[in-house]
């Protein structure tokens, strides 16, 4: 009864003021005990449907009025049929690999070993079995110099550099601690901003003050070719990003010294997205401008485990641990749906994340945290990794054999590493042909959106080509698509 007078109002068939029976007659009128129907009133009274007065009987509330229909929304995403075929957009894995019965197995294991206390508040920096493990798998696999304790696990690239971002902000900010830092409790012992004062004596340069530009702003060098997320990421933190020019050696990292910043963001092992490695001159001099400056670099190295032709380039923070913050993920070797990630910092700047990560509401879930390091220490992890590796190696020669026999006037870089191979187009062709793989049912990303609004180097045309990303069963038609969306030979 409640629900049916309920619906009646709410579609307008009782408008506001109509009186109802009385408990009397409408129990009568349906066969109903007389409390039955003083309980649905009085429930509808309480809820506001409903107004009774002595001697006015019980009326439809004057605000019970139903809303007006809300137009239609337009649609956030192309329907199903007006999406692409194929997907070559570069960035993410092949879905269909992600390791199902693997996670599985180390879920059951992982959540049945787990001690209780792994259910209830947990450590900031994250779970110390994945802290653990990760510290063994990143000096073995990356070169990566860790202990748990530098260790911050946080819910993937995008996150870890929110944080560091707010803590160059804010410790320019006059070396004060980050707003909304209590003056007591918090982590530990000391609270936070207790572990922020200590903080903010041992800290680098670039934590109090050195990240100023001679504008006052904070100062941030990054690539001329990156993810434009991550430019807006710093942005909105308030960060200035100056572009640094890169070529087929990675960024030109001697013009630092130009730019009047304290930190830069970098991907050393495979630049995103035209794909050269750090020249190993140029990891030196970085490492160098960092000692020399007291900056600070923070190092991306997004596919650093797939690499095809040679060993993996180590990475650049086993250089100098004090001076680089090393930021990596699970988007690509597993999936970008796990959201896990870690920072591996300096020893000066762990506390300073912390109390800028907060107590509890950016943590990442302690299950997930615990299955991965299961995952990592049963060897499925590797395992897993290995196959990929060779699954993406023959996806890349089959690329770049098709385009030989096809296309053998463009030019193909950047495919010694990674899931994503950049193709050179003709100057003025990147919109015409992106247009023309789009009517050949393939979705497939430009250069140039990749390039920095302000870059000193000139636009270059080109097809930025993910041979991760679809599953086996596509990937031949994919390519077939591809080739018939590039220009003929002049």
């Amino acid at each position: 009864m409640t629900r049916a007078l309920r619906e009646a109002i709410r579609t307008g068939r009782l408008v506001p003021g109509t009186r109802l029976p009385a408990y009397r007659t409408l129990a009568v009128d349906l066969g109903v005990a007389r409390n039955t129907v003083a309980e649905a009133y009085a429930e509808l009274v309480a809820e506001g449907w409903l107004t009774a007065r002595r001697g006015a009987g019980t009326r439809v509330a004057p605000g019970a009025v139903p809303p007006r229909p809300a137009a239609p929304r337009a649609p956030t995403r192309p329907s199903l049929a007006a999406r692409p075929t194929f997907d070559l957009h570069p960035g993410a894995p092949d879905a269909s690999s992600f390791p199902r019965a693997a996670w599985l197995t180390s879920s059951r294991r992982a959540l049945t070993n787990a001690p209780s206390s792994a259910f209830g508040v947990n450590d900031p920096r994250g779970r110390v079995e994945l802290r653990r493990v990760l510290t063994e798998y990143l000096a073995r696999a990356r070169g990566v110099r860790a202990d748990p304790e530098r260790i911050v696990i946080c819910s993937g690239f995008a996150h870890g550099l929110r944080l560091l971002a707010e803590v160059l902000v804010e410790a320019a900010r006059d070396g004060g601690p980050p707003r909304g830092v209590p003056p007591h409790g918090g982590f530990g012992d000391t609270g936070r901003a207790a572990a922020w004062g200590r903080v903010a004596d041992a800290v680098p340069d670039v934590l109090t003050g050195g990240a100023r530009g001679r504008d006052g702003g904070v100062t941030v060098a990054v690539e001329s070719y990156g993810l434009g997320f991550h430019r807006t990421i710093l942005g909105r933190a308030g960060i200035r990003g100056v572009p640094l020019p890169v070529d087929e050696h990675g960024a030109r990292v001697a013009e630092l010294a130009a730019i009047d910043a304290r930190a830069v963001l970098l991907t050393p092992a495979h630049q995103y997205p035209t794909g050269g490695p750090l020249h190993p001159e140029r990891r030196a001099a970085v490492i160098d401008w960092a000692r020399n400056t007291d900056g600070l670099v923070i190092e991306d190295d997004y596919d650093g485990e797939f690499r095809y032709d040679r060993q993996p380039v180590g990475a650049v923070q086993g250089l100098d641990p004090a001076h680089v913050v090393y930021v990596g993920s699970v988007s690509k070797s597993l999936s970008p749906a796990v959201r896990l990630g870690w920072l591996v910092l300096p020893d000066a700047l762990v506390d300073a994340v912390l109390a800028v990560k907060g107590e509890r509401e950016l943590w990442v879930s302690v299950p997930d945290q615990l299955v991965l390091a299961d995952l990592v220490e049963s060897g499925a992890y590797d395992r897993h990794v290995r196959r990929m590796r060779q699954r993406y190696r023959r996806r890349r020669d089959q690329l770049v054999a098709l385009l030989a026999e096809r296309a053998p006037h463009i030019a193909v870089t950047g495919i010694a590493a990674g899931l994503h191979a950049v193709l050179e187009l003709p100057p003025g062709t990147e919109r015409t042909i992106v247009q023309a793989a789009a009517w050949q049912g393939l979705a497939v990303d430009g250069l140039s959106p990749y390039r920095h609004p302000d870059a000193p180097m000139p636009p270059q045309d080109g097809l930025v080509v993910g041979y991760g990303t679809p599953p086996d069963h596509t990937f031949a038609g994919a390519l077939d698509a591809l080739c018939r969306a590039l220009p003929s030979p002049a």
